[in-house]
C-alpha cells in the first residue's frame, strides 16, 4: 500500500494545504495524476468550494483533483481512480456518507491493489480500523464506527498535550487512555500537527519537525521522532 495520513491540513498564518504540499507532490510523483477527491467530512460548506480549496493546491504541485460527488457511480469512481485523497472536517459525517454509499470496501480493495491514497485529519481517521479516536462532536448517527482499516492502528490527529488555559475538562492524553482502557489491543498514535505518516514500500515512517506520541495499553506513552521506527504498529 501507499498511505500519506496528514494530521491537519493547515498551520497558523499558512495557506490551505501548504505544508504538506511538497510531501504530497513527492508521494504522488512527477507523472500528473488525477484523484477522485472525496469531500464528505465537509458540513458548513458545499463539496463544490471543498474541491476548489483542494484543486488549487494540487494543481499548484502538477496534479489534480475531481471531486466523488460529481460521478453518477461513487463506486465506479473509485474503482477507476487513480489516486484516492480525503479531506478533513467531521468525521462522522464523512463515515456516515462513506457507509451509505458503500465506499468502505471498494476504497479499501483499490488501495490494497496499489492505488495511493492520501487523507488529512478526518480522512487520516477513517483510514484506520474504527473512527473512535476522532476529535469531532458526533452530529449525525453514522451508521456503524467502522472504517475503511487500511492500517491496523488507530490515529489521533491534532494531538495536543495539554488543555487550553481555563479549561477544565479531560486532555487529549486521558480521552485516549478511557480508548485503550476499553480496547488494549490497539495502538493508538497521536499526530501532532505539522506531522505525518507516510507507508511506502511496507516502511511506516513519521514526517515533519514534531514528535508522534504512542500509546497502548499497559504500557508508558512513548514519544517517536522522524527517526525511530514505526513499523511496529503494523504488526
Amino acid at each position: 500500500m501507499k498511505l500519506l495520513l496528514i494530521s491537519n491540513s493547515t498551520m497558523p498564518g499558512e495557506p490551505y494545504l501548504d505544508y504538506p504540499k511538497n510531501e504530497i507532490k513527492k508521494f504522488l510523483g512527477n507523472k500528473p495524476r488525477t484523484a477522485v477527491f472525496i469531500p464528505y467530512a465537509a458540513v458548513t460548506f458545499s463539496f463544490d468550494e471543498y474541491c476548489q480549496k483542494v484543486e488549487e493546491r494540487f494543481a499548484e504541485i502538477g496534479h489534480h483533483i475531481v471531486g466523488i460527488h460529481t460521478f453518477k457511480n461513487p463506486v465506479k469512481a473509485i474503482e477507476n481512480a487513480d489516486a484516492i485523497v480525503v479531506g478533513g472536517g467531521n468525521t462522522w459525517q464523512l463515515v456516515r456518507m462513506l457507509h451509505d454509499r458503500k465506499l468502505m470496501n471498494p476504497i479499501r480493495e483499490k488501495v490494497f491493489n496499489e492505488t495511493p491514497y492520501i487523507g488529512w485529519s478526518a480522512g487520516s481517521n477513517v483510514a484506520c480500523p474504527t473512527l473512535r479516536t476522532t476529535n469531532d462532536m458526533p452530529i449525525i448517527d453514522p451508521n456503524g464506527f467502522e472504517c475503511i482499516g487500511l492500517i491496523p492502528f488507530q490515529i489521533n490527529p491534532h494531538y495536543l498535550d495539554a488543555n487550553p488555559e481555563g479549561h477544565g475538562g479531560e486532555t487529549r492524553e486521558q480521552r485516549i487512555e478511557e480508548f485503550i482502557e476499553i480496547n488494549p489491543e490497539i495502538y493508538v498514535a497521536g499526530l501532532r500537527e505539522g506531522t505525518m505518516l507516510k507507508l511506502e514500500d511496507e516502511e511506516l515512517e513519521l514526517i515533519g519537525n514534531r514528535e508522534c506520541r504512542i500509546f497502548k495499553k499497559g504500557k508508558k506513552p512513548i514519544e517517536l521522532s522522524e527517526c525511530d521506527d514505526f513499523n511496529f504498529l503494523l504488526l
